[in-house]
């Protein structure tokens, strides 16, 4: 089973067997994507592609939150960096605290 995502998108993306018929339906998707932004007169997002990540990013989270996840670090015996790359990696929907990272966007095999 393939499946395909759009990098910045929302949408669950593109499953199916064929290779060329999930790459056609992404296609799609995309120029219907460049449409909406156009008919609303929104720029582009900025591409990613090729883009190079240093691998930190600041995080405002406010008094409150800061102290319940180094809370959590410790009970969990791991420090608070360690702690919320892990909360991250899971993913929306699959953590406690809301409002994670969506994944980037791929085609997979499975």
């Amino acid at each position: 089973m393939l499946r395909g995502h759009l990098p910045g998108s929302d949408a669950r993306g593109i499953h199916g067997d064929d290779e060329a018929k999930v790459y056609k339906q992404l296609c799609r998707v995309v120029d219907e994507w460049i449409r909406i932004y156009q008919e609303d007169g929104e720029p582009l997002p900025e591409a990613t592609a090729a883009k190079d990540y240093s691998g930190k990013f600041v995080v405002r989270v406010g008094k409150e939150l800061h102290k319940q996840l180094a809370i959590e670090a410790m009970r969990e015996g791991e420090s608070l960096n360690s702690y919320c790359v892990r909360m991250l990696r899971r993913g929306p929907g699959r953590q406690r605290t809301p409002n994670g990272p969506r994944r980037p966007a791929v085609a997979s095999r499975r």
